[in-house]
């Protein structure tokens, strides 16, 4: 499936905010999106027309690219969530969340969600004791995710880890540093995950 190869700092500076998509890079000065706060091109500081399909489409592509996602495995995600039972919006942004990958990244053990899906592809990461190497796998509550011993030395895990110690751990997960180890004690809330998201743009668009 195809994937954006192009530099990662541009999608930042496109959305106008920090997507989190260079690890350590984006917590200091060279912070693209500090440096240079206009839109990439040519007509980055040009006035661009204002609509509400722009605002949730906007929405919409920020949410996608700060998970890594192609528009077909995010539509999906849509449709999943619409389908089931609950506030389609949560349900959207939980299951983004629950993703194997996502949920690498936010133990530390990936310096950026990118990161954390090679960990996963390698065959790097065990799901309770077993080795996953589908980064879209779905945690589901009490599930232990940990590095292979193998690779618990490894100076990218041991540096995304020591950059990771700033950071606070969501705390619907549960981390071991010693261990190399998380568990996900439940699926998280609302009011747990990020507040930088607005679901319901995205909900609006996808419902027109």
């Amino acid at each position: 499936m195809a994937r954006y190869i192009g530099p990662a700092c541009r999608l930042c500076r496109r959305e106008g905010e920090k997507l989190f998509l260079k690890g350590e890079r984006c917590y200091s000065s060279k912070c693209a999106v500090e440096r240079r706060e206009s839109a990439p091109g040519q007509h980055g500081k040009a006035r661009s027309a204002y609509s509400d399909f722009k605002v949730r489409l906007r929405e919409k592509q920020k949410t996608k690219r700060m998970f890594g996602l192609v528009e077909a495995q995010f539509r999906k995600y849509y449709e999943n969530a619409a389908s089931s039972k609950g506030v389609t919006g949560t349900k959207l942004l939980v299951s983004l969340e629950s993703r194997l990958d996502s949920i690498v990244y936010r133990l530390g053990f990936g310096a950026s969600r990118k990161e954390a899906r090679q960990l996963v592809g390698h065959g790097h990461i065990l799901v309770n004791g077993s080795v996953v190497n589908v980064p879209s796998y779905s945690v589901c509550a009490g599930d232990t995710v940990e590095v292979h011993e193998k690779q618990k030395k490894n100076v990218v895990v041991q540096a995304a880890m020591a950059s990771a110690q700033s950071r606070v751990i969501p705390e619907w997960l549960a981390l071991d540093r010693d261990a190399v180890k998380g568990t996900l004690k439940a699926l998280p809330t609302r009011e747990q995950l990020s507040q930088s998201i607005n679901e319901q743009l995205i909900v609006e668009l996808y419902s027109r």
